[in-house]
């Protein structure tokens, strides 16, 4: 390759980050937040006509006031419409109208090396660009809460404290993710915008909060035997390190040491396979839990409650 064709893809990369900056920079705002204990900042983006927003949870959890200052100068005040914490993304509604809401994308249909741009309010900083590629997908990101939030995108395009909340987008100027931490230098990760992401939007749009199911057992994934394997029809299951007295799974007799091999039919091979099977629909359904204990498969009914907390 030589200089002039260097000069041709430097060209085409501008051109792509600065489309996609003049396409989304108008629906990102500055968040300033006040809490009974100080204050803080973030970013947010503009994803419904009517003025919601999409956030991080962590920028606006305790929040007593949130401001909205856009590109254009436009400043608004805004209500805190639901924050959910396992998931770590938060939706506001502004007082006022907003700019045109962002396009949304599919994370899932994201390949690793493939180009984003990251646009946020760091350090203050408003209306900030940042671009790179996606780094790896699939990552696990610890919450506040204990749980864990998976599918995670993660990226080099440079992020930094403001920048939580903010858009992570494609070449197409889509939003395919909220920027929600840095991990360290050259790190960064973002909660992707999915199907699952979609319905905890419209959750706490509608009433604030997502209701989640639980069975009340921890466990780790494990690889079965060849010859376990072919008798339960898949390699891997979660085996169970501890089940809660009272719980869901202790009523229906799971034990510690069991082996969890699917749920209502669906095969789950791991602790985060069967978190996502933990949805509203599931409370207060009777749902066949398939367990392998002592060389034979055994059928338990659960009855999931409602996780809270």
């Amino acid at each position: 390759m030589d200089e002039r064709d260097d000069d041709a893809a430097l060209d085409a990369y501008s051109a792509v980050v600065t489309r996609v900056a003049e396409a989304v920079l108008p629906s990102v705002a500055a968040v300033s937040v006040r809490t009974r204990t100080g204050a803080g900042a973030g970013s947010a983006s503009v994803i419904t006509a009517d003025g919601h927003l999409l956030t991080s949870a962590h920028v606006v959890i305790g929040a007593s006031a949130v401001e909205l200052s856009f590109g254009d100068g436009t400043s608004m005040a805004a209500d805190v419409a639901g924050t959910d914490s396992l998931s770590d993304l938060a939706v506001l509604r502004a007082r006022a109208g907003t700019p045109p809401p962002l396009r949304l994308g599919d994370a899932s249909r994201l390949k690793v090396g493939q180009l984003v741009v990251a646009l946020g309010n760091p350090l203050g900083l408003a209306g900030s660009v940042t671009a790179g590629i996606v780094s790896a997908l699939g990552r696990s990101l610890p919450t506040a809460s204990g749980r864990v939030i998976d599918e995670v995108i993660q990226t080099d395009a440079a992020l930094n404290p403001g920048n939580s909340g903010g858009v992570l987008a494609d070449s197409a100027g889509r939003m395919i993710g909220v920027n929600t931490a840095v991990a360290g230098i050259g790190l960064g990760l973002a909660v992707p915008i999915n199907a699952s992401t979609l319905e905890i939007v419209e959750a706490l749009k509608s009433s604030g909060r997502v209701r989640r199911a639980w069975l009340g057992v921890a466990g780790v994934k494990v690889q079965l035997s060849p010859e376990a394997a072919a008798k339960v029809g898949a390699p891997q299951g979660i085996r169970i390190a501890s089940v809660v007295p009272g719980s869901p799974a202790a009523e229906a007799g799971a034990r510690a040491g069991d082996i969890v091999i699917s749920l209502d039919g669906i095969p789950v091979s791991d602790p985060t396979g069967l978190q996502r099977l933990m949805v509203e629909r599931a409370i207060g359904r009777r749902m066949e839990l398939t367990l392998w204990r002592n060389g034979a498969l055994v059928d338990v009914v659960v009855l999931p409650q409602e996780l809270v907390g």
